[in-house]
């Protein structure tokens, strides 16, 4: 499953350039041009790192960085001229996870989002998820309830992942459409309210939580 990542910066060649290497290098870009473009995005999709510039129109990072935290923990970059100390202590004052000045090495950039997302979530793909008697097999595709072979489609598989992927973020029903349909399928959004009970029964899952009028979390245990 692709990393998305949201790329915010208002200068088109650095936006471009930077665009077109992380595409190349993998990831699911999303690119915005000011702060209320970044702001409306972001609410609308669910990301696993954010590249923020700080002096943009409309809204700057510093604004953006502040709307994305009281809902997110989402990684945050931020990429930037300003390299003054002043300006660095400021964005890890308002949680930034990392902070790169202009200009860069593309090579180096990519080596600090790797770093990100190592350190943001565990690689589910490569380890077997356990939850009470429940056990998923993400790589696989496959899941067993107290020993005993459950039939999930890979689709639930795939939307599970994604709930684990943001434990205690909110996402939409337009989100994980947007995550796990392609654009030339047209599902109703109401699909996901039948996965989501699917999960639940099939897999005795009470950590899977919804947020009425919002749509669903998953819960860490405690």
């Amino acid at each position: 499953m692709k990393k998305k990542i949201l790329l915010v910066e208002d200068e088109e060649t650095t936006r471009e350039g930077i665009d077109e290497f992380l595409t190349v290098k993998g990831y699911d870009v999303i690119a915005a041009q000011d702060g209320e473009e970044a702001i409306k995005v972001f609410e609308s999709m669910g990301f696993d790192l954010v590249i923020l510039d700080i002096m943009l129109p409309k809204a700057d990072g510093f604004t953006v960085l502040q709307t994305i935290r009281e809902s997110s923990q989402t990684s945050v970059l931020m990429l930037t001229a300003m390299d003054d100390e002043y300006t660095q202590i400021m964005s890890f004052e308002e949680q930034a996870d990392d902070y790169m000045s202009k200009p860069f090495s593309l090579a180096v950039l990519e080596k600090r989002i790797e770093a990100l997302l190592r350190r943001s979530k565990p690689d589910y793909n490569k380890e077997l998820w356990i939850y009470e008697d429940t056990k998923v097999d993400f790589s696989g595709f496959s899941a067993t309830y107290k020993g005993s072979e459950i039939d999930v489609k890979p689709k639930e598989i795939k939307l599970l992942y994604l709930l684990v992927e943001h434990a205690g973020q909110v996402l939409s029903r337009e989100q994980i459409l947007d995550r796990l349909w392609d654009h030339d399928e047209t599902p109703l959004d109401r699909v996901i309210d039948v996965y989501i009970k699917n999960l639940r029964k099939k897999l005795h899952l009470d950590c899977i939580k919804t947020v009425k009028g919002v749509g669903y979390k998953y819960e860490e245990s405690i």
